[in-house]
């Protein structure tokens, strides 16, 4: 459907007003399958009541993001297609990069969120469990993630180096320190389900504290490597 409406667009006028309103289309489906395809591979039968109860919530939240992001793309598509020129195209051009650069992790960001203090006296906080919490809280909606000195971004990889947990190669000493930008209360709730990353933790003699802020920092940035293979697909090749 999306590339059915990226080929219409390339026949009408090329300027930079047309050609990014396709883009936020494209964007915009893509965004939509992805949260079909997540929804499809929950297994819901095996879950508790509370368990569904704090599923819904989270798909309910995530459909209410998403329709802030249509509402939002409709108006920047309205805005290109008014023939709002240059200017508009640049202004939205501007929006989608600030979102990108700390989807990317290559800027810090403030914001509202919750710090998380994970103590682990025993040792047996596994990379296992650190994978879930970031799970958790990538589920719950948080936008920006920081565990000790390094910058969760999605080429992120937690491991063990001499007996310690790393994160993309930098060791994070215990307790663990994690930050996390979105909605304080959801991202706390989140935390909260039973059953999840806080009981884990509990069950090898460990503590979780979790606190709101309103204006949290997370300073760490993700330097991306330099690309050899990957090369975009120009629009006239795709599919």
């Amino acid at each position: 459907m999306a590339w059915r409406r990226l080929s219409t667009i390339s026949r009408a006028r090329l300027s930079r007003g047309t050609l990014l309103a396709a883009l936020l289309t494209l964007v915009l489906g893509l965004a939509l399958v992805a949260q079909v395809r997540s929804t499809q591979t929950a297994d819901l039968e095996n879950l508790r009541e509370t368990d569904l109860i704090a599923l819904l919530d989270d798909v309910t939240d995530r459909a209410d993001r998403l329709e802030d992001e249509v509402r939002s793309l409709e108006q920047d598509r309205s805005r290109l297609e008014s023939g709002g020129g240059d200017a508009a195209a640049a202004q939205a051009a501007q929006s989608r990069l600030e979102s990108y650069q700390i989807l990317a992790g290559t800027v810090p960001v403030s914001g509202p969120g919750v710090s998380v203090r994970v103590s682990d006296p025993e040792g047996e906080v596994t990379t296992t469990m650190m994978i879930d919490l970031v799970q958790e809280l990538r589920d719950a909606g948080a936008e920006a993630i920081q565990i000790g000195p390094a910058r969760v971004v999605a080429t992120t990889w937690i491991g063990v180096d001499e007996g310690r947990l790393t994160v993309d190669g930098q060791p994070v000493a215990a307790p663990y320190s994690v930050v996390a930008i979105g909605d304080g209360h959801t991202l706390a709730g989140a935390l909260a389900i039973p059953g999840g990353f806080n009981d884990s933790v509990r069950r090898v003699g460990g503590e979780v504290q979790v606190t709101e802020g309103e204006e949290l920092v997370i300073d760490a940035v993700h330097e991306p490597p330099t690309l050899e293979h990957a090369r975009p697909v120009p629009p006239s090749e795709g599919r």
